[in-house]
This record gives structure tokens, sequence and C-alpha cells, in this order.
């Protein structure tokens, strides 16, 4: 039944557009904004600059489509797409609905049962990932730090156990202050890269612990797209055995039985019952 309606209906398209270089548009933007019905942008202005780059004129009603209208003009288009209408949605740059608008209107487009599709295209996160130098076989993207101090140190905080490569998106005048507060919730040696512009003439990635690139950030202002990649945090030392013993006779010193104690400390330690009991009751050096 999903099908049928969204063969009845128009079409969502959800359409990648260059970070910096518009050579690297993919081959179906062009085709996609010269057939849309509708194009809906996050800049209007923006988009008739893609336009003219791309060498192509666009046949259909272009819309605004932001943060500050996305209430209202999510019903409107709608209502194009359940009347047939095929509407491609660009943001300024990368794919939509990544920290950009684009989400409220596919999450409608798929309650009305319309099609979803998507030119994929450029996307700063994967690219920042890609040239970080940093792990990449488990990540996490999440977007822009709270504004306010106190509430992203606390979301910040949340995060200094991430054991996966991190990927935040940050205004050039917020940089250098959330670059030290990561470093105050990460740990000034946590390694980090600060993507700059990628993919245009001045980009520029630089890499280094959170400390000196908290240093950096501040002496020199970087101008420009900001893309942050941190280093997740390393996986806790596995407990031994010789901690175990001790922290079994601080338990019996302070009246524990020596059973109970070995049965507690194992579990929460996460060691086998039988070794703690083992180097308990015959430590090797007893001999």
């Amino acid at each position: 039944m999903g099908d049928e309606a969204g063969r009845e209906s128009g079409v969502l398209v959800l359409a990648g557009t260059p970070i910096g270089d518009v050579g690297d548009a993919p081959p179906g933007l062009a085709r996609e904004l010269a057939e849309a019905d509708v194009i809906a942008a996050e800049d209007t202005r923006r988009l008739h600059r893609l336009l003219s780059s791309l060498g192509v004129r666009a046949s259909g009603r272009v819309v605004s489509y932001f943060e500050g209208n996305e209430d209202t003009r999510t019903g409107d288009l709608i209502t194009a797409l359940t009347e047939g209408r095929r509407v491609v949605l660009v943001t300024d740059a990368g794919m939509p609905s990544v920290s950009d608008p684009g989400y409220r209107l596919v999450d409608a487009a798929v309650q009305a049962g319309v099609r979803v599709t998507a030119v994929p295209g450029p996307s700063a996160v994967l690219t920042a990932l890609a040239v970080s130098g940093l792990p990449v076989d488990r990540f996490s993207f999440e977007g822009f730090p709270p504004r306010r101090s106190g509430e992203r140190d606390r979301w910040l905080a949340a995060l200094s156990a991430e054991r996966r490569t991190m990927i935040f998106f940050e205004s050039r005048h917020r940089l250098a202050a959330t670059l030290r507060a990561m470093s105050e919730a990460f740990g000034e040696q946590r390694r980090a890269a600060v993507c700059r512009e990628l993919t245009k003439t001045h980009e520029e990635v630089r890499r280094g612990e959170l400390g000196e690139l908290a240093t950096w950030a501040a002496e020199n202002e970087p101008l420009g797209e900001i893309t942050l990649v941190v280093a997740g945090a390393e996986a806790p030392a596995k407990p031994t055995i010789e901690q175990a013993v001790a922290v079994v006779a601080e338990r019996v010193a302070a009246g524990a039985s020596r059973r109970d104690a070995i049965a507690e400390v194992a579990r929460e330690l996460g060691l086998p019952k039988r070794a703690v009991y083992a180097a308990v009751v015959d430590p090797p050096h007893s001999a």
C-alpha cells in the first residue's frame, strides 16, 4: 500500500550539493534541478549561484526552506508532493537533513506515503573523517555543540567516555572556546583535527592534541566553515588479578568474609572467580 501511494504521489528528492568546489557536484544534481517542479532551497541566492555555475535553467518554482519557515513551509511542500509534484530539496552545502533543514520534511513525506529518494553528494562529515588521520572504523556525528557554555560543558562531559571517533560542526566565532572546553572535558592530550574550508581554495587540516589546537585557534582565529574530528576515549585498562587481590584484602580488613569479598570483587571487576580465589588463597609469592 505504501509503494502504491508513493507512485501515485510525487517524489521528494534530497539533493547533495558541493561543500566547496562546484566541480564536485554529483552528475544527477543538474538534471534534478532542471526537471524539478519545485525546488526548496535553504538559501535561494546561493541556489541561483549554483544553478549559474552548473549552467542549469530551473523550470520549476523556487521556494525558500530554512529553519525559520520549516513549520509553515513543510505543509505546502507536502501538498505539492501529494498532488504529484517532484520536489527537490537543497541546502547550502552537503546533504539535506545533516545539521541542515530536511528531517522535518522527510518525516512528513514518509507519514504521507510519499516516495523519498536522494542524489548523494559530498559530505563534510565523511570528508573530514577521512582526512583527519583518526580511526574511522567506528564514529559518531554529534552536530553543533550547544551555544551556552554551561549547557555545552555538560553536553561534552556526557561524551567524555565515548569510544568512537566524534565529528562536530562549529562556527568559527566559537571554535577557540569549544576547543578549550573539549580539552577540559576530554583531556588536553586527546587527539583531534580541525578541518577548515574543505575542498575550497584555502582548505586546511590541522591535526594535534586538543590543548594545542585550542591555543592555535585562540591565537589565529581561523576563518571559514569548520568541521572538528576528535578521537574517542581509550578503552579502560582491564583489571588485573593483583588489583583484585588488593581489593579483597581491603574488604576483609573492613570486616567482610573472605568468601564474600572474593565473589563480589570478581563480579565487579569482571574476572573469573576461581582465578581470584586461587590468587588470594595461594598467592604466587607465598612459596
